[in-house]
């Protein structure tokens, strides 16, 4: 069970959990008895249930803990489901959620939502801005996400959460694949989903890396250009794909016209997967001028990404000029790789709204 704290009134309460270092420096839903309940009962699973571990305190994640985390992160219980899944996704010992927590590396999971959640959930934001601020859903839910790892992971900055400079990413990360506009499968379907399941995808990354394009989808060269642009950005020689030789992950967000422009070049998913991880190299002798005591493969041109499948290629964003990469961290025992795990929303209960007196 939870520790029930007490307060006055619900001011009072707010500042006890900031004092009490349960926040993570912004205003809270103050997590009542009523709230949290409510919050379980929309999981459509029991409050003892557990959903794993989270390091580096190896505190129990179970239904409850984690219905706390989504009230404090001002959740709807509609979302619930998709927190849920975020949580037993990097509560696999794949996510390497200890070392993500507790490396000097700005890492942030990024939660991507995929299938009938993205509408069924509470409205995931997948077009303008769904990186930024107003869109509730991704908002939230990414929030929730940070909260759990914070009070039941014992992720404390300076502490236990050892990111030297931290990221904005660390308050809220999650955003939803737009799939209507996506002239590709949807990104679930890569890891052997069916495109009907729900699914959240977890990646831990650095902030997101602005790509400026400026091709035309009726020139036949403009498909080798934004690939060569997106190549460019993913090998960059500071960035730890670079540095530590390829061994993680990286997320590339297609804005919709980018998507066609690699659409009429008849580019699918795989084709652009490799192409990129053919093109993203860096010279050896650079990356060793740059950083002498790094030790990185001993070819000649250092791939930024050795497996092309880790590149996960996703459309999402408004039209124009611009696409995203995300880069990764590279490291920990299983090498930051991506993680995935199935909504279930057939338990999801909904609940009439009521008024709190406390």
């Amino acid at each position: 069970m939870s520790t029930l704290l007490s307060a006055p009134d619900l001011d009072a309460a707010q500042e006890l959990l900031h004092a009490s270092g349960c926040t993570d420096g912004l205003p809270v839903i103050v997590p009542t008895v009523d709230k949290v309940a409510r919050m379980v009962l929309a999981s459509g699973l029991d409050a003892d249930i557990v959903l794993g571990d989270m390091g580096p305190a190896y505190g129990v994640a179970t239904v409850e803990k984690v219905a706390v985390a989504a009230v404090m992160a001002g959740c709807v219980p509609d979302v619930m489901p998709v927190v849920i899944a975020a949580v037993r996704a990097v509560c696999q010992s794949a996510f390497d959620l200890t070392e993500v927590q507790c490396t000097t590396h700005c890492i942030a999971p990024l939660v991507i939502v995929n299938g009938p959640a993205r509408t069924d959930c509470g409205g995931f934001a997948s077009g303008f801005g769904l990186m930024g601020p107003g869109h509730r859903a991704n908002a939230t839910v990414g929030r929730a996400l940070r909260l759990a790892m914070m009070n039941i992971g014992g992720a404390r900055p300076g502490v236990s959460d050892m990111a030297i400079h931290g990221s904005p990413a660390k308050f809220t990360f999650c955003i939803a694949e737009d799939e209507d506009a996506s002239p590709f499968p949807p990104l679930h379907t890569s890891f052997g989903y069916d495109a009907k399941d729900s699914v959240v995808t977890v990646v831990g990354v650095d902030s997101p890396h602005s790509t400026f394009f400026t091709g035309d989808a009726d020139d036949p060269a403009s498909a080798e250009a934004l690939l060569d642009t997106l190549a460019a950005v993913i090998a960059s020689p500071g960035n730890n794909n670079s540095q530590l030789g390829g061994k993680s992950a990286v997320v590339v967000v297609l804005n919709p016209d980018h998507a066609e422009v690699l659409k009429r070049a008849q580019y699918d998913r795989t084709r652009i997967q490799q192409t990129l991880a053919a093109r993203a190299v860096t010279p050896r002798e650079l990356l060793i001028r740059l950083n002498p005591k790094m030790l990185v493969g001993r070819e000649a041109m250092i791939p930024a990404v050795r497996k092309p499948a880790n590149i996960h290629v996703l459309v999402a964003g408004g039209p124009g000029l611009y696409s995203m990469v995300m880069p990764s961290w590279c490291a920990g025992p299983h090498g930051n790789i991506a993680v995935h795990e199935k909504v279930e929303t057939s338990q999801f209960c909904e609940l009439p709204v009521h008024d709190e007196k406390h």
